[in-house]
């Protein structure tokens, strides 16, 4: 998620096609469409809330931290773990000492370790939810995990950093330098989890379809642009 303590948003459809949005019960109407759409974000630029509205806009289901869930029930390994290493770079040791081309591999030996194990397993459970029809992603290298698809439409959230600050000094409470640092903290995080399992650029127009600067249209203005885009692909 953006913030340090906040509750996991995370809303699923069930097999009677009700929606579940934080424990209160919606009715879905069947989506037509087939877009997967994947938001990369940077910290405070209100990437996370973007997706959540998205999804709501588009009657699809939204996936933060329930991909974590997911990941630990499919590899029988502890949520927690998944937590404590949920988008961080792996060590510096374990990087020297693995060649990178071991994750495109698709099955995990027994010599990997917890760190690879992890990723694997939410490597999966993104692909797996991908299956299961349209959604919203967010960060984990969803992108990068669905790279071989053509129904996903890659999306990075950034906004300029004094909007940053002013965004997450207000909602962690914090003074504008300790957002600052946070932002610089959490965004390095996500760079090094990205690039190291990508091996893309994070946040560079390359690595996505569409790179948004959500202070132009505000966060309501740049679901509509998204709803628009999703449109224009399903119309291709």
């Amino acid at each position: 998620g953006e913030g340090g303590g906040e509750k996991a948003d995370c809303f699923l459809f069930d097999e009677l096609g009700k929606m579940e949005y934080n424990g209160a019960i919606i009715k879905k109407e069947a989506s037509s469409m087939n877009t997967i759409i994947t938001i990369g974000r940077q910290f405070g630029s209100g990437g996370r809330e973007i997706g959540i509205r998205l999804a709501k806009a588009l009657n699809v289901p939204f996936y933060d931290k329930e991909l974590l869930r997911k990941a630990a029930e499919k590899s029988g390994l502890c949520e927690k773990i998944f937590e404590n290493f949920d988008e961080r770079p792996k060590s510096l040791l374990y990087s020297i000492a693995m060649d990178s081309y071991l994750f495109s591999l698709p099955g995990a030996g027994a010599s990997d370790s917890l760190e690879q194990k992890v990723y694997l397993a939410t490597y999966d459970a993104i692909r797996h939810v991908a299956d299961e029809g349209p959604c919203v992603l967010i960060g984990r290298c969803a992108d990068y995990a669905l790279a071989d698809r053509d129904n996903v439409l890659k999306i990075f959230i950034d906004a300029p950093m004094e909007k940053r600050i002013e965004t997450v000094a207000q909602r962690e409470n914090l003074t504008p330098e300790k957002a600052r640092q946070l932002i610089l903290k959490t965004d390095k995080r996500r760079a090094s989890y990205y690039e190291y399992y990508s091996s893309q650029k994070w946040g560079t127009v390359e690595s996505y379809d569409f790179c948004l600067d959500s202070s132009v249209f505000g966060i309501d203005g740049t679901v509509a642009l998204i709803e628009k885009l999703v449109e224009m692909k399903e119309a291709k």
